[in-house]
């Protein structure tokens, strides 16, 4: 089943990429005035939250748990976070502010052209330069050299990590533990300068979510403690200071039941080079002259679990936006995004751990795909 009815992400009309470039025109940056796409409020200071995880459907669909972001969610967008529906790839999207495409953060495992390997974008095990797998200046950067003070506040082990060089790097660090260490970190660093953007990670609701599955009561409670962690940054902020919050995908759960194994499965993995991408979002690397065997296989054996299509297919639909020459070959010859709750694995390939977990990202569901953008105006608007 191709992506034919299917609408690729709004890359030129607000998507993840254009908030914090939309933050940024907003604090006065003349790189990137005219960037309005949300019609924010001037601020002095801004701070942006990411939940990784809070798509918007769960947060309207557990927003009993979540007192203070439902008193915004009438003011909130609905917006989308990019494709694919993946942590790095959105990151990517949200530090630089250009389409994966541009940006070449184009999956959870891609290719390396040249070296006949896969990379994880998440964890940049034995990666490339950082800099040069995606060379253009962030967002963070170009407004510290316009003198708005940076801070991006996380865990200790994301600073200098792979995928913060690549895509959030500029201004200082300050690492946290725990979610509320990670707010009085972010406090300290919006009062301490009359002109800042501050941005707090926070992924825990995403690794519950993958262990537990994003309808349990798991899942809620720790949307609790993340809304009231909001409501006590919100209510202490500087009054000439902006929050934002948003994520970087949603996520459905993918029963075991509902899964193809390309371990047992001959058939789909013949041709096949490399299998990228993720469960829910393959992207698959073929021998040379098989692409075409590969695609015609896969659609006929995923049927209506799945949207099959050719790279080229999926870029001329405006997936992954524009894209650079050079990131071409970092996409999979044939992507199979699923539908429903469906998934393939690949037990001899993929730690059990990995295997168990229930809850799932990376395709183009409205589940994975929306994304909320809730906007807390300072209190001297």
């Amino acid at each position: 089943m191709s992506l034919a009815g299917l609408q690729a992400p709004p890359y030129d009309g607000g998507t993840l990429a254009s908030v914090l470039p939309a933050v940024a025109a907003s604090l006065g940056s003349t790189r990137y005035a005219g960037e309005h796409p949300f019609d924010l409020h001037d601020a002095r200071r801004a701070v942006v939250v990411l939940v990784d995880g809070l798509g918007y459907e769960l947060l309207r669909q557990r927003s009993g748990h979540a007192p203070f972001l439902r008193s915004h969610l009438p003011a909130a967008r609905r917006i989308e976070c990019g494709f694919p529906t993946t942590t790095a790839t959105s990151m990517g999207s949200f530090g630089t502010g250009l389409p994966p495409g541009a940006h070449g953060l184009v999956g959870y495992e891609v290719l390396v052209p040249g070296e006949d390997r896969l990379l994880n974008e998440l964890s940049w095990e034995n990666g490339p330069d950082p800099f040069r797998w995606q060379p253009s200046r962030t967002v963070f950067e170009e407004v510290q050299a316009e003198g708005i003070d940076v801070t991006r506040v996380g865990p200790g082990y994301f600073d200098g990590s792979g995928l913060t060089n690549a895509a959030l790097r500029g201004g200082r660090f300050s690492a946290g533990r725990e979610l509320d260490a990670r707010v009085e970190a972010t406090l300290c660093a919006v009062r301490a300068t009359p002109r800042a953007l501050v941005y707090l990670y926070w992924g825990d609701l995403d690794k519950i979510g993958h262990t537990f599955g994003c309808a349990s009561w798991e899942w809620g409670n720790e949307l609790e403690s993340i809304d009231r962690a909001l409501g006590v940054l919100a209510e202490r902020v500087p009054s000439d200071t902006a929050v934002y919050v948003t994520a970087d995908h949603g996520m459905v759960d993918a029963p075991h039941a509902l899964r193809i194994d390309l371990a047992h499965d001959p058939e789909l993995v013949a041709g096949v080079r490399h299998v990228g991408g993720e469960p829910r979002s393959l992207q698959l690397y073929c021998e040379d002259g098989a692409a075409a065997d590969v695609l015609e296989t896969w659609e006929q054996r995923m049927g209506t679990r799945a949207w099959v299509a050719s790279r080229d297919e999926v870029i001329e639909a405006g997936w992954f936006g524009a894209v650079r020459p050079e990131v071409l070959p970092r996409i999979g010859d044939v992507l199979a995004l699923m539908r429903d709750n469906f998934a393939v694995v690949h037990s001899g390939r993929t730690r059990p751990e990995i295997l168990a977990l229930r809850g799932l990202h990376g395709s183009v569901t409205a589940d994975e795909r929306a994304i909320p953008f809730v906007r807390i105006s300072p209190r001297n608007a």
